[in-house]
């Protein structure tokens, strides 16, 4: 899946390992996640240049991770610069101090943002992001 990785993005290096996490579940860990976040992150990040990309996160269906918008409706879409995704992965950063700061944009299910936390923190623990 290195078609995740696009140059100029920190945020696409962090999407790829995470897919690699979720490559490496075993199908009872896999459904775990899913059973556990149930939906679709859609991840709009803007780098230093100012240009958009776009991932998906989908722990609904599949448990993967993949360049570009969703194939179902997101539960809830991510706006944040490439730095503030970084710094959430690294656990720098609080996703609800994000949001209020400003850092961080939501549209869609804001309580299901909260989610993305465990899900970074889950594949923390498995792979260091």
């Amino acid at each position: 899946m290195s078609d995740i990785k696009v140059e100029g993005f920190k945020a696409s290096e962090i999407l790829a390992a995470l897919a690699q996490v979720f490559e490496g579940y075993s199908d009872e860990e896999r459904k775990a996640q899913i059973k556990k976040t149930n939906g679709i992150f859609e991840m709009r990040v803007k780098n230093a240049e100012g240009k958009e990309g776009v991932w998906t996160i989908d722990l609904k269906k599949t448990g993967t991770v993949y360049k570009g918008e969703p194939q179902q409706k997101a539960n809830v879409t991510i706006i944040l610069s490439d730095d503030t995704l970084q710094q959430l992965a690294e656990g720098k950063l609080d996703g609800q101090k994000a949001f209020m700061s400003g850092k961080l944009k939501t549209k869609g299910n804001m309580m299901f943002a909260t989610k993305l936390d465990g899900v970074l923190k889950a594949a923390k623990t498995k792979a260091k992001l």
